[in-house]
């Protein structure tokens, strides 16, 4: 499918904030098909002491700092379809390439296309593999329960959610998503607390480049409100100056000073 001329691509100044839902929607009739999801590519990468990682293509948000290649902001140029069979093949070569025991999905978001997803994990469940960790941005996971409830039941399975500001206001300016939806990942915490999953959280936090010393303070209180361990544990980033990030920041018209290489 070839999406609309309204299809949100990356951001620019003027843009008018979107609802990742209706987004969501959108990207997941160009991305999925049935039980199948679109894929970039699938590779070993040394993050979290060495993982086999499948890069996924589309997202419901448009984040200004994302690192993800152009698959995000033009799904339908990118990818291939792979079942939940073929996925977990490509996974297990991956992995046994390089002799680790860890898979992963990452790259824009991976909760896109809930039948594949359930259906990958599955087979991870069964397999000799000890640990798959899930990056999301929480937004699908807090508008559906059953989601977390469903992806709780694997034990294998670590989530982890990343936030991108802490402010309503902020989340918007820095994803284009309207702010009403600011509450929506961290509703997905709390839909994953409920359902006993194992999870933490991440944000930009380490970053005053982005997050302001004030926002941080928000987000970590707003975490603690959910409950305090939370806050304790967050795992605090900073940007890297990937080409695809300071390309997106440089549409956005947004500039951050780098440090001199």
């Amino acid at each position: 499918m070839n999406p609309s001329q309204d299809y949100q691509r990356y951001l620019e100044p003027g843009f008018i904030p979107f609802a990742p839902l209706e987004l969501a929607r959108q990207t997941e009739e160009i991305v999925c098909r049935g039980d199948q999801r679109k894929y970039t590519k699938f590779y070993c990468v040394g993050v979290y002491g060495g993982i086999a990682t499948g890069y996924t293509c589309g997202c419901c948000l448009r984040c200004i700092f994302c690192w993800v290649n152009w698959s995000r902001d033009f799904p339908e140029k990118y990818g291939d379809f792979y079942s939940p069979e073929q996925a977990f093949e490509q996974l297990t070569r991956a992995a046994r390439k390089r002799n680790v025991s860890q898979l992963r999905i990452s790259g824009a978001e991976p909760t896109l296309g809930k039948s594949h997803l359930l259906g990958l994990l599955e087979k991870i469940e069964k397999s000799p593999f000890r640990l798959f960790i899930l990056e999301t941005n929480g937004i699908l996971i807090g508008a559906d329960a059953d989601y977390a409830r469903r992806i709780a039941k694997f034990k294998k399975v670590h989530t982890r959610v990343s936030l991108k500001a802490g402010t309503p206001e902020d989340f918007s300016k820095r994803t284009g998503a309207v702010p009403e939806s600011f509450d929506s990942p961290f509703q997905g915490i709390i839909n994953l607390i409920k359902a006993g999953a194992s999870f933490h959280v991440a944000a930009m936090t380490a970053d005053p480049r982005i997050v302001t010393r004030q926002e941080r303070q928000s987000l970590l209180e707003k975490l603690s409100s959910i409950h305090p361990a939370l806050a304790e544990n967050i795992e605090e980033e900073v940007v890297d100056p990937y080409y695809t990030t300071m390309e997106r920041l440089k549409y956005a018209g947004v500039k951050i000073p780098w440090p001199e290489s």
